[in-house]
Formats: structure tokens, C-alpha cells, sequence
């Protein structure tokens, strides 16, 4: 059945359709094509995830916003997404919380350490208490006469 008609040039080039039907040509592009669309994509994710990549030394909630970016520029194909991303991932953002937590921990340490003790409230006395803390008042006898 791989007979060519007697009327086909005999050097036809390897590339037509045989008279079976298979086509190479065909078949090599599409796994060819299959092949570097596969690639395509690999390559545009890992694109997409650089700035996490490049973010992952810094602080967490920086991580987060440059995640965040990230997705939407991946789903949205909008490319400011991804910039931003890139250029919060390039910059440190300082940490201010961090010497603040420090500041307010070292306060409330030194204020525990260095209790000032309240002077205690007296406590209502009663007449039995007055007459054991009061001397007994001294006798005055009289200057017109006495004993």
C-alpha cells in the first residue's frame, strides 16, 4: 500500500501525507508546539513568582502584600501589580513596631521592678483603741486648796 501513483513525481519530499493517511510533519509540530507551550507557562509563572522569591528575607506582613500583589497581577494581567510587587520586594520597609513593642516592655518592667509602696490607709479606730493608745491625763489638783 506504500505505492505512489504512477503519475506522482518519483522524489517527493519526506514531509507530505503518505497514502496511509500519517502525516510527520503534522505530528512533530504538534508535540514540538505541546513542548514549548509547556515551557511558556513555567517560564510565566516563575516570572510571576520573583518578587516573592526576592521578598522571602523580609518581615512577614511584607511577604503578605507582596503575595497579594503577585496573585493579582497573575489573574488580573495587569503588569502595575507585578512592578509593585517587585519594587516592595527590592525595598526593606523599616520595622517600627518592633523598637516600639521593646520600649513598651522595658517600661512596664522597670514599673514592676520599682513598685512605690502606697502608704496603707488607717483603719477606723474604735473607742477601746483610743483609750489604749491615749496616756492617761494627768491630775490637776486644784490651787485653792487640795488635800
Amino acid at each position: 500500500m506504500n505505492e505512489t501513483h504512477p503519475v506522482a513525481p518519483h522524489h517527493l519530499p519526506g514531509y507530505l501525507a503518505g497514502p496511509d493517511g500519517s502525516d510527520p510533519l503534522f505530528s512533530a509540530v504538534v508535540i514540538i508546539l505541546l513542548i514549548v507551550l509547556m515551557l511558556a507557562g513555567v517560564l510565566y509563572f516563575k516570572l510571576h513568582s520573583m518578587p516573592e522569591q526576592f521578598g522571602e528575607r523580609h518581615n512577614s506582613t511584607q511577604l503578605q502584600l507582596i503575595s497579594i500583589l503577585s496573585v493579582l497581577a497573575l489573574f488580573t494581567h495587569n503588569n502595575a501589580f507585578w512592578i509593585l510587587a517587585l519594587l516592595i520586594a527590592a525595598i526593606r520597609i523599616p520595622d517600627y513596631l518592633t523598637p516600639i513593642q521593646t520600649i513598651a516592655s522595658s517600661l512596664a518592667k522597670l514599673a514592676s521592678d520599682s513598685k512605690v509602696t502606697e502608704p496603707e490607709e488607717p483603719s477606723p479606730k474604735t473607742d477601746s483603741d483610743l483609750d489604749k493608745a491615749t496616756p492617761p491625763a494627768p491630775s490637776v489638783q486644784s490651787e485653792k486648796g487640795g488635800n
